[in-house]
């Protein structure tokens, strides 16, 4: 790769069925990679990216994939990332390693509550985008309240580049306001794009949204400023250059409108990847030196270069597993990646050899012997984690690690036949691996298996998957909601530890208070030492604080764990012989389960943010369903004869939200839901789990028995 300038990492997000994946489906077959174009749904073979046979059957996009293309001989890596927020790690972690970013919003959706997680995460790793307006050919579509909706709603100031010629199903096209040209597709696919002068009836539209255009462009140019000011023409190139600069620094997204499904609209959004978005060299990535850091400290920051003579500095940002060795995805910052050569994983310290690098596209691989910096590719059969750092000879450098979300839901899952104990062992082990938000552990009481995820749709797919790939039948438990427990009154404390016996005994004692922390406190606990006078020695100080937070996974309550706690520790004493670590652990340990039983336990459930979309006949309905599921509406708006209704819904009332809304609805409504929040839970039904954890428990034991 001679020339980084005109390389672009990009991926596509948004929120569910905005049209991500065939979005990416036209941009690969304008660019010559496919010959012909397949639809998401309705049959047929499936779009592209969407590799798996799940993807295929359901319509969804389940993992990200990853291809190249070319256009006008620049080569772009993209990567079509997921909309539901079940597999928000997947858009986290390619985000993570891209360099840009295009948006795509519904135009008669607009901006829906899956497109605030993503633009959140977009902010979080400072990634310029555009904003691409899909879906203009709808009944209902209207592209300049999603413009609004983008200021308003996301905090951007939105700088549009296109206006639509003709609405709705009569779109003919799109005027280009920078060049001032319309732009019409012609040809079975809109392969043939035509440039024509622009038509009478958008001309004033054009000219009052080309003004607004410069006139926002010109708050970030005295140049311009002073030009439209003289009432000088304003030349195309300069135009350019100041989107480029204002977009790569985030200040304004630029709006660009067509229809991928109708293939209106894809070719000028390729261009302005080209035009607008970030190459790697414009990107600065800093990572931490390492080399001569002591446990605990933080290294040095430094900035690396994209350069290809340099050491190498890559991150693995996804690994899945496969029958032949892990696949790892590489995302390379500095230097060169060659096959057969033994590079060191800073986490790990050791030396790894990577024996074939490969170009992804989808499932479908291309064998490379060398990538450069700036470029996307994978390594077959190296053994690393998602978010470790590999670095060539002379760094030792760690990459900032990817942002892994806390699970919401659990459910326990065991295999129907005993031989398949074994392979759902190595299956859940594969997923745990693959996807950090996936989590798998053994309840200590039962002895059952119990996984961990965003959402039910995340964890059916999983069990899906175990099905299929791994002919294992499981016989899966009830949802269970990831409660947590929290104390809500002061307490002090003075515990004294003392077992004496024949030989060296052990006692510990401390004093001070448990304070409940404010629900938006940083951090779920938080130690304070206030020992003066070496009434506890300092080396036992950590073992206290070790003992507290070893109390903290199981409450008092159901045994959920416990957060929302300061302890503090204020005096104590000890005994010249009898005391050690242990006994302040275990001191700290005991005090801990009787402080927490004395502070009046608040249950916390988690609170999701539910986005419904329905026909607005059925809102009366709807809204009452929510109200009779603990449901507090945030917002409502009525749009072209559909209804977007934005509420807090705890997770507890959800489970079987996606049969009851079809029923309500007719099968019309759709609905998506992230996590938000936690919450303390009414009494009454804090009453109603803890007795039901309490039947649970004991039922478990009487079968243990």
């Amino acid at each position: 790769m001679k020339n980084l300038e005109k390389l672009r990492n990009i991926g596509i997000s948004a929120h569910i069925d905005s049209g991500k994946t065939t979005l990416t489906e036209r941009m690969l077959f304008y660019c010559g990679r496919i010959h012909r174009m397949n639809e998401v749904k309705g049959g047929g073979d499936g779009a592209t990216m969407d590799h798996m046979e799940l993807e295929k059957e359901r319509g969804i996009t389940i993992t990200s994939a990853a291809t190249r293309v070319e256009w006008n001989g620049n080569p772009i890596n993209v990567i079509d990332t997921p909309g539901h927020v079940d597999f928000t790690v997947e858009v986290e972690r390619s985000l993570r390693v891209l360099d840009g970013a295009i948006l795509v919003l519904c135009a008669v959706g607009g901006v829906q509550s899956q497109s605030l997680t993503v633009d959140r995460q977009m902010k979080r790793y400072h990634t310029p985008r555009i904003a691409f307006i899909n879906k203009m050919d709808r009944t209902g579509a209207d592209p300049f309240s999603v413009i609004q909706q983008i200021e308003e709603k996301l905090g951007c100031t939105p700088l549009p580049l296109q206006i639509p010629i003709g609405k709705e199903q009569d779109l003919e096209g799109i005027v280009d306001l920078v060049n001032m040209k319309a732009i019409y597709f012609d040809g079975t696919d809109g392969e043939i794009v035509r440039y024509e002068e622009i038509p009478e009836k958008v001309a004033d539209l054009a000219n009052e949204y080309r003004e607004h255009m410069l006139e926002t462009l010109s708050l970030f140019s005295d140049e311009l400023m002073e030009t439209l000011l003289e009432e000088g023409d304003v030349d195309v190139a300069t135009i350019k250059a100041l989107i480029r600069e204002v977009t790569l620094r985030q200040d304004l997204t630029p709006v660009m409108m067509g229809t991928a499904f109708k293939n209106k609209g894809v070719q000028p959004l390729l261009d302005a990847v080209y035009d607008y978005l970030p190459s790697p060299l414009d990107r600065e990535i800093t990572a931490m030196d390492v080399s001569n850091v002591k446990e605990g400290e933080e290294g040095e920051s430094v900035i690396l270069e994209s350069d290809s003579e340099k050491p190498l500095v890559a991150m693995a940002f996804k690994t899945v597993v496969e029958t032949f060795g892990q696949l790892t995805y590489m995302r390379i910052y500095q230097g060169s990646l060659v096959k057969g050569q033994t590079y060191r994983n800073t986490r790990t310290g050791n030396n790894v050899r990577f024996g074939r690098i490969v170009r992804m596209h989808a499932d479908d691989r291309e064998d490379v012997d060398l990538a450069e910096a700036g470029d996307i590719v994978a390594v077959i059969g190296v053994d690393c984690a998602s978010g470790d750092t590999f670095c060539g000879d002379g760094v030792d450098y760690a990459l900032e690690n990817i942002f892994v979300p806390e699970p919401v839901i659990r459910l326990s899952v065991e295999p129907i036949k005993r031989d398949g104990a074994d392979k759902l062992a190595k299956a859940l082990q594969r997923f745990r691996r693959e996807d950090p938000t996936f989590r798998v552990e053994t309840d200590q009481e039962s002895a059952q298996t119990i996984i961990a995820g965003m959402g039910q749709l995340h964890l059916e797919v999983y069990l899906e998957r175990i099905r299929r790939e791994y002919k294992v039948e499981c016989l899966v438990g009830e949802p269970r909601v990831a409660y947590r427990e929290s104390p809500t009154r002061p307490v002090e404390f003075n515990h004294k530890h003392k077992k004496q016996t024949g030989g060296s005994g052990q006692f510990a004692h401390i004093v001070g208070k448990l304070v409940p922390l404010p629900e938006d406190a940083p951090e779920p606990y938080e130690f304070i030492d206030e020992v003066t006078g070496g009434r506890i020695p300092k080396e036992y100080i950590p073992a206290v604080n070790q003992g507290f937070q070893r109390a903290l996974v199981k409450g008092p309550l159901c045994e959920c764990e416990v957060v929302g706690v300061q302890m503090v520790l204020q005096d104590g004493s000890y005994h010249d012989v009898d005391s050690s670590d242990m006994a302040f652990n275990i001191a700290a340990f005991n005090c801990m389960r009787d402080a927490l039983k004395n502070s009046k336990m608040a249950l916390l459930e988690p609170i999701m943010k539910l986005d419904v979309e329905i026909p607005t006949e059925y809102q009366g309905p709807v809204v009452g369903h929510l109200s009779g599921l603990r449901g507090i509406m945030t917002s409502s708006e009525d749009r072209s004869g559909s209804c977007f209704i934005l509420a807090e819904v705890p997770l507890a009332s959800m489970f079987d939200y996606a049969n009851e809304l079809r029923s309500m609805t007719q099968g019309k409504g759709s609905f998506s839901m992230e996590f938000s929040h936690y919450k303390q839970t009414p009494k009454s039904v804090q009453e109603e789990v803890v007795e039901r954890r309490r039947a649970e428990k004991e039922e478990k034991l009487a079968m243990a028995r």
